[in-house]
């Protein structure tokens, strides 16, 4: 067989196979992996768009069903495509929408093509079987269950609720799989160490004039020994600031393909997605890459508290974030999904109340629920937390809501928790909500400091959890 006439012959079909599998392999990473960046990912669905539209418009000379089939197959590509450009642009709460209305047209689709698909098959059965055995065959208007009224009326409601069953089923198996998430950190090494904030003063002597008194020209010049000095704030790396031993700064158990992330939890009941819109991921993940040198992440991860199920052992994200302003609705399996996480999966959860002392109390609830034989203690300034990589002078807030200092929640000596009252993503969104430049730096800050705490303490994590299995 001429391996290369096959190729030539059904050149059309193979790169029509090829093209769905590359998108096909893209959404799943865009759903489930998140290790292509998005500007590698957005090419892939916006050439499935063009792909769609021209199979759109070939499909105009077949025939009608065939023509319909290919606008029902066009909604994927479409759909994914606008779920995916609102998502990255960080307008999640459109983004929701498409995904609510794309799995709505969907589903009415589907009806659509069973009902045709029944009717058609339905009129081949008309004449009534004249065996004694009864007929079981749902096409068929004279199977013994349709006997009676309107045999039409019982197969089209048998029809809509067997659809509607077999479509919410797969709906929630498939929003329960989420493939195998992974979340690797970057490799390196490094020490916790602070990040020294250092002035340097810079003189800067002004250019002397020599004035000729019989010159014609009158200006007023400026004082001849007059000398400004300039005060310039600089950030001092003097560390390589992660943890364990490995070349450039990272984690010792980190990967060459790792970034650090941001995951933020979505909840029922309130506005998890406060200040996304407006850059406040993306910005603090910035400044942690420019400020440690290590590799971050390029877009904003919103997910659902039951996805954490779905990281495998030690490949699961060392820390996940939580805020809103009005309420949180967590049911139990999303309770024991953090438990599990935060013990077991040696993980840490960052909440932060951004607007009202109510939140403070729920998201309080919800580790006594979480956590039950865990007191939350406050955590102080000598906090290691708080000293490293940036030692933090007071604890920084935009608007206190209900107390002015930090808990935390220990296990087993680690911080498992921790809570701020003051609405830190304010500071970290576009603008700065528009607090003075001090509050904002130090906003940053203890971000900064955040993110790293939960990455070393994972990453002496899976050192210590090595060497036992070694022994």
């Amino acid at each position: 067989m001429d391996l290369r006439g096959v190729i030539t012959r059904h050149r059309k079909p193979l790169l029509a196979a090829a093209g769905i599998l590359l998108w096909t392999l893209a959404w799943l990473d865009a759903w489930a992996f998140f290790l292509c960046p998005f500007w590698l990912l957005l090419p892939v669905f916006v050439l499935g768009v063009g792909a769609a539209v021209l199979a759109i418009r070939k499909a105009r000379s077949f025939p009608t069903w065939k023509e319909r089939a290919v606008w029902s197959l066009a909604i994927f590509p479409i759909w994914q495509f606008l779920v995916y450009l609102t998502h990255i642009l960080g307008a999640d709460s459109w983004s929701q929408r498409l995904q609510w209305l794309g799995t709505a047209t969907v589903f009415f689709t589907g009806l659509a093509w069973v009902v045709w698909w029944v009717d058609r098959e339905s009129k081949r059965k008309r004449k009534r079987t004249t065996t004694k055995d009864k007929n079981w065959n749902p096409l068929d208007l004279s199977a013994w269950y349709y006997e009676g009224r309107s045999p039409k009326l019982r197969q089209s409601l048998g029809t809509l609720l067997s659809y509607g069953l077999c479509f919410c089923l797969c709906f929630l198996l498939i929003s329960q799989f989420r493939g195998c998430s992974i979340y690797e950190s970057p490799a390196g090494g490094g020490e916790v160490a602070q990040l020294t904030q250092v002035v340097k003063l810079q003189k800067v002597e002004r250019r002397k004039y020599v004035i000729n008194p019989f010159s014609s020209v009158i200006f007023n010049p400026p004082p001849i020994n007059e000398v400004k000095l300039q005060l310039l704030e600089v950030t001092e790396h003097l560390y390589k600031v992660g943890s364990g031993k490995g070349d450039g700064a990272g984690f010792s158990k980190g990967t060459r393909r790792g970034k650090v992330r941001f995951l933020r939890l979505k909840y029922d009941g309130g506005d998890w997605d406060q200040d996304m819109a407006r850059g406040s991921d993306l910005n603090l993940l910035t400044e942690y890459g420019v400020r440690t040198g290590h590799p971050v992440s390029d877009r904003p991860e919103p997910i659902e508290i039951l996805r954490l199920k779905s990281f495998p052992a030690r490949k699961s994200p060392p820390l996940v974030y939580m805020t809103g302003q009005r309420g949180i609705q967590v049911s139990s399996a999303e309770i024991k999904a953090l438990r599990h996480y935060l013990t077991d999966q040696h993980g840490m959860l960052f909440g932060d109340n951004g607007g009202s002392p109510a939140w403070g109390n729920q998201f309080i609830s919800m580790m006594g629920k979480v956590l039950p034989r865990v007191e939350p203690i406050a955590l102080y300034l000598d906090h290691p937390i708080h000293r490293a990589p940036y030692p933090l002078p007071k604890l920084p807030y935009v608007a206190r809501h209900g107390r002015s200092d930090a808990l935390g929640w220990v296990v087993d000596g680690r911080l498992v928790a921790y809570y701020h009252p003051g609405d830190i993503g304010d500071a970290w969104a576009d603008g700065h909500s528009g607090v003075p430049r001090e509050i904002w730096e130090s906003c940053y800050q203890l971000g900064v400091n955040v993110i790293f705490y939960a990455h070393v303490e994972y990453d002496r994590w899976l050192n210590a959890t090595k060497e036992d299995e070694d022994e």
